[in-house]
């Protein structure tokens, strides 16, 4: 396992990354934001220190990502083969120009 970053961690723990750094602080490992990189070794400590914590060695639930938005609809617009003329009338029909 290579170095892995504190928030990918606490995403992968479905915690905070404050929850991830506090518990590294307890541990004795100096992490200065949730953008630094901990070795294998400390994720493995990590791991079994918030598993212990968490009830008997189950994982922390993983949280609901938040619905997307649904994308605006876009408009329909004539073909980029259309003729000035096509454009015009295209463009008249819906209002945009005086026709």
């Amino acid at each position: 396992m290579a170095k892995v970053r504190v928030y990918e961690l606490a995403k992968e723990f479905g915690v905070e990354s404050k929850v991830v750094m506090a518990k590294l602080q307890e541990l004795g490992e100096f992490v200065r934001s949730a953008s630094s990189t901990i070795e294998a070794p400390v994720v493995r400590k990590l791991t079994d220190a918030l598993q212990q914590g968490n009830g008997g060695g189950k994982p922390a639930p993983a949280r609901k990502a938040a619905p997307a938005k649904p994308a605006a609809p876009s408009p329909i617009l004539p073909s980029p083969d259309a003729t000035l003329e096509e454009v015009r009338e295209f463009l008249s029909d819906d209002g945009l120009i005086p026709g």
